[in-house]
């Protein structure tokens, strides 16, 4: 079991950047393949970026290529999405989710997941 807790969310004008953070609990975080997804109002949930367990596997949606990157921090059971350009368009609440695999790929659907955050709202203002 693994809860999950993200942080970093806000108001910011387009063009700008954050860095949302998602603290888990649990020993075996390193065996963990993790990934953020988003929701936008009156929208399904979406991918925006993985990573598997090792960290050598990473996957973006082609909306934020170039733009977010992921990270994750085994010693201090993290993951991390560092959001350059930000657009209106990326306004959502994002969610950190986390499973158990070793995979070597990325985990792309919201169903792979097991373990998810509350979320934190994140808003481009144009």
């Amino acid at each position: 079991q693994v809860q999950l807790v993200e942080s970093g969310g806000g108001l910011v004008q387009a063009g700008g950047s954050l860095r949302l953070s998602c603290a888990a609990s649990g020993r075996t975080f390193s065996s963990y393949a993790v990934g953020w997804f988003r929701q936008a109002p009156g929208k399904e949930r979406e991918f925006v970026a993985a990573m598997n367990w090792s960290g050598r596997n990473t996957g973006y949606a082609d909306s934020v290529k170039g733009r977010f990157t992921i990270s994750r921090d085994n010693a201090k059971k993290s993951v991390y999405l560092q959001m350059n350009s930000l657009k209106p368009e990326d306004t959502a609440v994002y969610y950190c989710a986390a499973v158990t695999g070793f995979a070597d790929r990325a985990y792309v659907l919201p169903q792979e997941y097991d373990y998810w955050g509350q979320g934190t709202q994140v808003t481009v203002s144009s």
